[in-house]
């Protein structure tokens, strides 16, 4: 006769802890699948006051939905109606916002670095936020065989005063 379990999936052993984990600072961790449409930097923006908030970071939504909003566009306007993966995620005291487009590899490095180029100088309203605190944000070409570009924004909460400011590196 045979085992009606086999392959059944099994429980895991109880950590102890009762429901569900509350939502806090240290456990903000998501990804979004965005379809790339022009209405793609609304939702984001929506989607980052409503995390931030959930995760008692309600002091960076300004500045993260700026940057948010910056990074969707500019991804939209060099990769058009193309998905995109957006990244919100708490790590090391700064909250990181990475946007992954799928824009197409170019054939000369040349090429790239004038797209690079041009992508950044698109970027001028996150820059001017980030450089007024003092941060940084950057880009970089996706190393897949399609392509792609990532480009992200750190934004830090100073634990003594609880106000945004923008810390440097991805």
């Amino acid at each position: 006769m045979s085992n009606p379990m086999k392959g059944a999936p099994r429980c895991l052993p109880s950590t102890g802890e009762t429901g569900p984990i509350a939502p806090a600072t240290e456990n903000l961790s998501y990804s979004l699948v965005l379809p790339g449409g022009a209405y793609c930097a609304g939702l984001a923006r929506q989607s980052v006051v409503s995390l931030l908030t959930r995760h008692g970071l309600s002091d960076l939504c300004e500045t993260a939905t700026l940057a948010t909003s910056e990074l969707v566009s500019a991804a939209y306007r060099f990769t058009p109606d193309r998905e995109v993966m957006l990244r919100v995620r708490w790590q090391y005291d700064a909250l990181r916002i990475v946007l992954y487009d799928q824009h197409p590899a170019h054939h000369s490095p040349a090429e790239a670095e004038e797209c690079r180029d041009r992508r950044s100088r698109s970027m001028w309203l996150l820059a001017a936020a980030v450089e007024a605190h003092g941060g940084d944000w950057g880009l970089a070409p996706v190393l897949t065989p399609g392509g792609g570009t990532k480009s992200w924004a750190l934004l830090n909460v100073d634990p003594e005063r609880k106000t945004a400011a923008i810390t440097s590196g991805p």
